[in-house]
């Protein structure tokens, strides 16, 4: 008499169970999946004009944050280039807001506020949480060496540059000192292209310039340090600030200075002080007659975040009508197709499909047929991003346009929410379509 345990039992079971899923997987996932690409091969012209829209709005939203993205990552990293722990006065124009275009265009468009002047910097300065600053007056100059002239940007530094600037870093001879500044002497440092440009694999250091008829002996040459902003440093020269204010460009005021702090958990405090000094320095009793601002770096990068988050959003609702018209010609074509499939779905509910399973086939087409819209969108958008980031390194910027999962992944998920909002109409039509009538049809 066997006592052995038969297996078959159990075997069969999971031979009917493993059937059964199957069955499942093959009339929920395959046979629409297969019925979509039937739809789409027969009618090819017609889907792929509906899709154009889906393809151009996810490609669309990959740009807008991948651009967006990129751009702010390059903005961070060239106010950053100057150092987390500092504080900036620069000058503004009085009655209106530091970051008002009023501010901005005033600025640019040649007004001057001449009444920063070093005796306020220097005041600042001796701040208790200031390790060391710079005061600056920039000019754009001709400069000639050996026959050759050349426009630069002459920037006019105290001595403290070196100390607050890292990225200032003399590589060549030496900076020149308070005593310089004081003196008036005429002395130059030049950036790295500058050098090259004029002398070439010489030695430039004990050299003289011309700048404006008056010469330079040439004492130091900076380090490479390339492009912050607009503006090229290694093609710029460095001058003391007094002898460009008074012997190139006959002024007396400054358009700028930099502080470096030694704790930046009293930033606030810091800058409080100096507004006050700057107040005090120039009998301003009423705020709004300010003729100066005072920033910090994360002050800057706050409102770079802030900016920039409220175009990523304007932009994403602009592309998003896109995505709006490609999910009407979505529509379009899900009911031209209920209305070829009529007689086939008459036939399904006939031997017995229910209304959710027809609702969900046609839904699913609509979003398959979406997904592969976006999926096209993504490639697009992602070959476009690559594309910005070569044409960007060939005009001389470090742009990068990354394409994030998440901006994967909203794209996608805008395809699909397109697919499911406008292929349920057709679908719902579809499911409640009489068995009857959809059989007369044909």
């Amino acid at each position: 008499m066997s006592f052995g345990f038969d297996w078959s039992f159990i075997i069969g079971i999971l031979d009917f169970k493993t059937d059964i899923f199957h069955r499942i997987m093959l009339n929920t996932l395959f046979v629409p999946i297969k019925l979509a690409f039937r739809s789409i091969r027969s009618n090819l012209g017609r889907t792929v004009l509906s899709l154009l829209g889906i393809v151009i709005g996810v490609a669309s939203v990959i740009l807008v944050l991948s651009f967006g993205s990129g751009v702010k990552q390059y903005l961070v990293d060239q106010v950053s280039a100057f150092g987390s722990d500092i504080m900036e006065i620069e000058v503004k124009v009085p009655k209106v807001s530091k970051t008002s275009a009023q501010n901005a265009g005033g600025i640019a468009g040649g007004m001057q506020i001449t009444t920063f002047k070093l005796e306020d910097a220097e005041k600042i300065g001796k701040l208790p949480n200031v390790s060391a600053w710079y005061a600056s007056f920039m000019t754009q100059q001709v400069v000639s060496y050996g026959g050759k002239n050349k426009q630069a940007y002459i920037m006019g530094v105290t001595a403290g540059v070196t100390e607050v600037d890292k990225k200032v870093i003399v590589e060549q001879g030496v900076g020149f000192t308070e005593d310089d500044d004081r003196s008036l002497r005429q002395v130059a440092v030049l950036g790295s292209e500058m050098k090259n440009d004029f002398f070439g694999d010489e030695d430039a250091l004990g050299k003289d310039i011309k700048i404006k008829g008056q010469s330079y002996r040439v004492i130091g040459v900076l380090k490479k340090r390339g492009t912050v902003g607009m503006l090229n440093f290694d093609d710029a020269i460095y001058l003391p600030l007094e002898t460009t204010q008074k012997k190139l460009a006959g002024v007396d005021y400054l358009q700028f200075a930099i502080f470096k702090l030694q704790d930046m958990k009293k930033l606030d405090l810091s800058i409080l002080s100096a507004t006050d000094v700057m107040r005090d320095q120039h009998k301003i009793i009423n705020p709004d007659d300010d003729d100066f601002s005072v920033n910090s770096i994360v002050e800057v990068l706050d409102i770079l975040n802030k900016v920039f988050t409220s175009v990523n959003i304007l932009l994403l609702a602009l592309v998003s009508i896109s995505l709006v018209v490609g999910g009407v010609g979505i529509m379009n074509v899900m009911y031209v197709t209920v209305t070829e499939r009529t007689y086939e779905i008459g036939l399904k509910k006939s031997v017995g499909a229910r209304e959710g399973q027809i609702l969900s086939q046609f839904l699913f087409e609509a979003v398959f047929i979406t997904l592969l819209g976006g999926i096209s969108g993504l490639f697009l958008g992602l070959g476009i991003s690559r594309s910005g980031e070569i044409v960007a390194a060939n005009l001389g910027y470090a742009l990068s346009f990354p394409v994030t999962w998440w901006s994967a992944a909203i794209g996608l998920g805008f395809s699909a929410g397109t697919g499911i909002i406008f292929g349920y109409f057709p679908a719902k039509k579809a499911s409640k379509l009489s068995p009857m009538e959809a059989l007369r049809k044909e």
